[in-house]
């Protein structure tokens, strides 16, 4: 028999209570905290965010209003602007991001078996970044240019049901090379770049680890062709070559033969050519594995439409990587429940569905496979997608 729990308490349930403790003693969150918990600082940032709230004081307005149940939904101690504030500026942001690595364990291992359009053996990866925009008089701690702040979201994305793997915020400065140092490659899997991740020291670094690569290569390659393979010139195919660099700097750095595919793509008439240290998978495959990246670019459009994660609740460092990290984590734990519960819904419509009945009694399973979205479509018709 149902209990009454709001839909927030029983969404929160998904949340490990064990593993938020042991995260929150990692770091000392809770030192010499009387009232206002860390637990509470983190179900009102949700809160926010799955209300679509613009600011603390509209995430707290919200809060007050159904403070008769704020007590079970979880929320102990006594809120306010100025408490949430205090508590991001001056709390450990690992706290959120060693919790949404939790998040995402459970989301991989659930999403293990979804397929992602090509027939692959190995697991394949996607790295990329994206910049958020940010005012450099109120963000002075991450730089990007003269007159404008940004910080970078460097993402590694399981092709498998698209599920952020890592995630590591740096200043918009940071280049995208530097950031492949942070991977630590699995032996036999593909990690597929973007022509800015070109740097041969790096793509040497992941081929000695008996992983492989297929990066799209720079306009002005130097390279000496060895040996070319017959392609099926009616798939777009237009070359399958052996090469070896040829360059000064190049040639020291990589100094192993390299596979060269070009295709034609004819729907927007670009030409493609990509790189890879693997010599097994046919020539098509290398460039639908390529074509797999714009699941990450996906990522970052679908977190930025249906998230609080523009425009941030507080200037300094440490809140904008605790709203950042809270933002990820409750994209994950939605990918969580839609596939726990089996729900048909994209995300998107989870979210909506989720926003406007938080504070609601009904069983969490009744709502999401009953709600008729056709009697209440808000939804954007340039609404990204992902889990159709």
């Amino acid at each position: 028999m149902h209990s009454g729990r709001t839909v927030f308490a029983q969404l929160m349930d998904y949340v490990s209570k064990h593993e938020f403790r042991k995260c929150v003693r990692r770091y000392n969150g809770n030192y010499r905290v009387r009232r206002f918990s860390c637990s509470d600082q983190f179900l009102c940032m949700a809160f926010g965010q799955l209300t679509y709230r613009e600011s603390l004081r509209d995430t707290i307005t919200c809060l007050r209003a159904m403070q008769p149940k704020l007590y079970h939904v979880g929320i102990r101690g006594r809120i306010s602007r100025a408490t949430l504030a205090d508590a991001n500026e001056k709390r450990d942001w690992r706290i959120y991001e060693d919790l949404a690595a939790v998040l995402i364990t459970m989301a991989r291992k659930l999403y293990s078996d979804e397929r992602f359009g090509v027939e692959l053996s190995q697991p394949a990866y996607v790295f990329d970044s994206t910049t958020i925009d940010l005012c450099l008089s109120l963000f002075p701690w991450a730089p990007f240019r003269k007159k404008k702040a940004a910080i970078k979201l460097h993402t590694l994305m399981d092709l498998k049901g698209s599920i952020p793997c890592s995630v590591w915020v740096s200043d918009g400065k940071t280049s995208d090379r530097v950031m492949l140092d942070a991977l630590i490659t699995e032996p036999g899997s593909f990690y597929i770049l973007d022509r800015g991740y070109v740097d041969f020291a790096r793509l040497y670094t992941v081929a000695k680890s008996s992983a492989f690569f297929i990066v799209r290569a720079m306009k002005n390659l130097d390279y000496g062709r060895r040996e070319s393979r017959t392609v099926e010139k009616t798939s777009g195919l237009r070359s399958d070559q052996t090469i070896i660099l040829k360059g000064p700097k190049s040639s020291r750095l990589y100094p192993n033969p390299l596979r060269r595919v070009s295709f034609f793509d004819s729907e927007r008439h670009v030409r493609y050519v990509f790189l890879t240290n693997n010599f097994d998978l046919d020539a098509l495959t290398i460039t639908q594995l390529y074509k797999c990246r714009w699941q990450v670019e996906l990522f970052f459009k679908w977190i930025k439409q249906n998230l609080r994660i523009k425009a941030f609740y507080g200037t300094s460092e440490k809140a904008v990587k605790t709203q950042t990290w809270i933002a990820i984590s409750i994209y994950v734990l939605v990918a969580i429940i839609k596939k726990h519960l089996n729900i048909k819904h994209s995300l998107s419509e989870i979210l909506q569905i989720l926003s406007l009945s938080l504070i609601e009694n009904d069983p969490l399973p009744q709502l999401l496979s009953e709600f008729n979205l056709k009697a209440v479509d808000n939804e954007s018709r340039n609404q990204l997608n992902l889990f159709n």
